[in-house]
This record gives structure tokens, sequence and C-alpha cells, in this order.
């Protein structure tokens, strides 16, 4: 079953309070037992063990007051001790007898389950000693009887005498026997109350400390239940300062989990529209580099282009000129040819120059055909032989068989694997390999050129494709960004792998026809 934050932080704090009142609970309950049992011994054992007391000594009195009357010898005074003892001695002893039976009665309502039939053994023990002290009476009245005469029979006095004393005897055991009893049931409660206080004592003690254990508990589950929120503030709080990376990774099904993985969600999303922003504001700059070039195009076409013809014209009429002109000397000859020579490299640089920012100013439509790819390739390899042989180029074909059609204007795409088979050969001054492959995709056709060149550091590998950004120096830095922008217009991609001193690797794609 899941349960919601809430309700789990309330359970939590239930348990606790559960905990707490069952200690208190038990620990009231405790004190209600020993409160009861402190009641039941002062208030019921101890009067009961004091009326035995007075039971035993009034007794005990009897029998001394029925001596003195066998001791003594005057006939008038054993008559006046004989009243006394007719008087009192019944009615206090039934008094005291039917006082103890009472209090018996009223200690059993007080006392617990436990203690009810040993209090009704001494109402029982009580009962029988009102009987036994009617037939005591019976006896002691034989003895006075005896007693009273003026010249009491001896062997009369000693018969009754003789059963009273018996009588005694019986009745002198059996209450000293229930203040002993009483005696033994007093120092047992207070024993056992004493150990119960111990224990109870050891056990609110143990149930505390567990109880403040559970306390513990419950605020470390509350606070780890709770963490997530912590994490939710920080990440929400990275996310404000721009970091859009941050991620919970929060676990379970409560509402901070479901809230965390929206919150992740969130961020990716972010982090990906950041990412997508960036990418459109890198576009955007490209295009507008290209706008800008595109402008400076049309001026260089109209300010440029025309001399610079005008100028080649001239140096080949010079030259032809030169041919028929005769000089002083071979040498002077040569210097003119040569310096001629230079102009017309010069302005033929600057003609391709020239071309290349036309062409990024004003690309031409593309026509998308099925195209061969690896004739492309051999077409262009064939044309560039012996520039890459001159240059100490090795190249390997490793194309694929049957490699499918890509969708390409062909003249276009020999355009992309001329620009970079040529920087490939600039990227191996001293010789290298240059390997070329095919491979086949599920949507696309993939061209790899891997040169054993220089290679390039990361930051100089980031900024390759940006317009006018060159390594060379009489480089331009169209050359990537042509190759780039045309391969967007054919729905393809060029990308580059490269480190330092172990060569590079430009990638071209091309979707399949």
């Amino acid at each position: 079953m899941k349960l919601s934050l809430a309700t789990r932080i309330f359970l939590g704090y239930a348990v606790v309070l559960v905990t707490f009142g069952a200690v208190s609970l038990f620990s009231v309950a405790e004190l209600h037992r020993n409160r009861l049992e402190i009641r039941l011994v002062s208030q019921g054992y101890l009067q009961l063990s004091q009326d035995a007391a007075a039971l035993e000594s009034f007794h005990t009195n009897q029998e001394k007051d029925t001596e003195r009357m066998l001791e003594e010898g005057s006939v008038e005074t054993r008559r006046a001790l004989i009243r006394l003892s007719r008087l009192y001695f019944p009615s206090l002893m039934a008094q005291r007898l039917e006082t103890a039976k009472a209090r018996a009665r009223e200690v059993r309502t007080l006392a617990p389950p436990g203690e009810v039939r040993f209090i009704q053994d001494l109402e029982s023990h009580f009962g029988q000693l009102a009987n036994r002290y009617q037939s005591y009476g019976k006896a002691a009245e034989a003895v006075f009887t005896a007693l009273a005469r003026e010249a009491p029979a001896p062997e009369e006095v000693a018969r009754v005498t003789t059963e009273l004393r018996q009588q005694q005897a019986s009745i002198g055991s059996d209450i000293r026997f229930l203040r002993a009893a009483l005696s033994n049931r007093i120092r047992e409660r207070v024993d056992g109350a004493e150990e119960r206080e111990r224990r109870t004592g050891l056990a609110i003690i143990t149930l505390s400390v567990l109880a403040i254990g559970v306390g513990l508990g419950a605020t470390a589950w509350s606070a780890r239940t709770l963490r997530p929120v912590r994490n939710l503030i920080e990440g929400v709080s990275r996310i404000g300062k721009g970091d859009y990376s941050a991620q919970l990774g929060v676990r379970g099904e409560d509402e901070v989990a479901v809230l965390a993985r929206e919150f992740d969600a969130m961020a990716r999303s972010l982090q990906a529209r950041e990412a997508q922003l960036k990418a459109q504001a890198e576009a955007l700059m490209r295009a507008e580099q290209l706008a800008a070039v595109g402008r400076i195009s049309a001026q260089v076409a109209h300010e440029v282009r025309n001399p610079l013809s005008s100028i080649g014209l001239n140096v080949e009429l010079m030259q032809d000129a030169f041919e028929r002109a005769s000089f002083e000397s071979p040498e002077d000859a040569r210097e003119t040819r040569e310096l001629l020579a230079a102009v017309t490299r010069e302005v033929d640089r600057l003609t391709e120059v020239t071309e290349q920012y036309l062409r990024m100013a004003r690309s031409p439509r593309t026509s998308l055909e099925p195209t061969t790819v690896t004739e492309v390739l051999a077409s262009v390899l064939d044309f560039s032989r012996e520039e890459l042989e001159r240059a100490g180029v090795e190249v390997v074909r490793d194309f694929t068989p049957d490699t499918p059609r890509a969708l390409a204007d062909e003249g276009q795409l020999r355009q992309v694997f001329l620009n970079l088979l040529r920087n490939a050969r600039e990227a191996m001054p001293d010789g290298g390999r240059l390997t070329i492959a095919t491979r086949a995709h599920e949507h696309e056709v993939e061209v790899a050129l891997q040169d054993t060149g220089r290679g390039m550091t990361e930051a100089i590998r980031s900024r390759i494709f940006e317009p006018f950004f060159s390594t060379k120096e009489d480089g331009t830095g169209l050359g990537l960004a042509v190759c780039q922008q045309i391969l967007k217009t054919h729905g393809g991609t060029l990308e580059c792998q490269s480190e330092a001193g172990r060569g590079t690797t430009f990638s071209v794609k091309l979707p399949r026809a």
C-alpha cells in the first residue's frame, strides 16, 4: 500500500505517541496496583493482625485469671473473681470476635481476586474460634461452679480444670497460628510489593528508553523522508543559478519522489532547451556571418573581379609581347618572365578567393539525384592523383562492396571531396597515408577520410566550421564552412574527429537514395 508523505509522518509520530502513552498507562497501572497493595496491607492485614494480637492478649489474661482463681484460698475472693469473669469475659470475647469477622469481610471487598481465598479462610477461623469459645465458656462455667462451693471437691475441680486447660491451650494455639499466618501474609505482600516495585522501576526505565529510541527513530525516519525536499530546494537553487545538470535521483512513490522525478525531467528538458538555444544562437551567428560574407562578396565581386579580369588579360598580352621582345641579356628576359608569372599567380589566387566568397554568398541551387558515391570519389581521386603523389600521400581505398547510392548533387559533392582532399594533403606536409572508406547505414551513406597528419587540438577542432577561421597563413577560412553548408542542403552532415599528433578523420553522411 502506497502511503503519502503526510500519512507516513503522521504514522511515525503516532507510533511515538502510542509508545509514550503505553509507558504512561503502564506506570499509572503499576502505581494503582501498588496503592491497592499498600491499602490491603495497611488497612486490612495489619488491622486483622492487631485484632488477632488483641484476642491473644485477652485469652492470655483470661488464662492468668483462671489460674489465680484456682490458687486463691479465700472462698469470698474466688466468688468475687468468678462474678467478674462471668460479667466481662463472654461479652468482650464475643465483641472482639465479631469485630474481627466484620473487618475480614470489609478487607475481602478491597482485596484482589488472588487474596479472596485467604481472607475467606480468616473468616472461617474467626467463626471456628467463636464456636470454640462457646465450648470454652461452658468448661469455664463448670470450673466456676466447682470453685464457688464452700468446700470444693478436689477430684471434681481437678477434672474440670484439666478440661478447661486443654481447651485454653487449643484455643491459644489457634490464635497464635492465625496471628502467624497474618504476619507471614503481611511479610509476603510487603516483599512482593518491594520486588514488584523494583521490577516496575526497571520496566518503566526500559520502556522509557525504548520510547525515546522509538522517538529518535521516528525523528530520523521523518528527516530521511523529508531529505528529498532539501535536495529539491538545492536543485531549484542550482537551476536558478543556471546549472541545468542538477539531477535528484529520488526513488519511491510518494509525493516528494514524484515531484523529484518531474523536477529531473524538467531539468533535462531545460538542459536540452539550453543546448538547443545555444545551437540556434550559434546557427544564427553563423547565418549573420554568412550574410555579412554575402554582402562583402557582392562588393568584392563588383570592385575586384572585373579589375582582376582586366589585369589578367593585360598580363597575358604583356607575356605575348615579351615573347617577341628582345633583351640586353638572357638574365633580364628570365627575370621579366618570372615577374609576370608571379603576377599571374597572384591574380589567379585572388580570383579563386573571390570565387570562394561568391560561392559562400550565392550557393548554387542543389539538384538532388541518386548518385553513386564511389564513382564520384574515384573521379576526384583520379583528378587529384598527381597532386597527392607529389606530396607523398599514399591513398588507400576501402570502399564497401555494393555501396548504395545517395541523394546528392554530383557537382557540389565533387567540390566537397576536393576540399577535404586538399585539407588532408596540407595536413601531411611530409607525406602520409590517406584512407577513404565507405559504409552503408540504414538511412545513410557514410564516407570517412582518415589522414595520418598532425591532427588538431580540441580548441581548434571546435572552431573549424566557423567562417573565416583558419590555421593557414593564406587560408580564407571558408572551405569547411562551404562544405558544411552544402551537406546541410543535402540533408546530410559533416563531422570531424581529431587528436593532436594522431591524425584527423572527416565523416561525410548523405541520405540514401
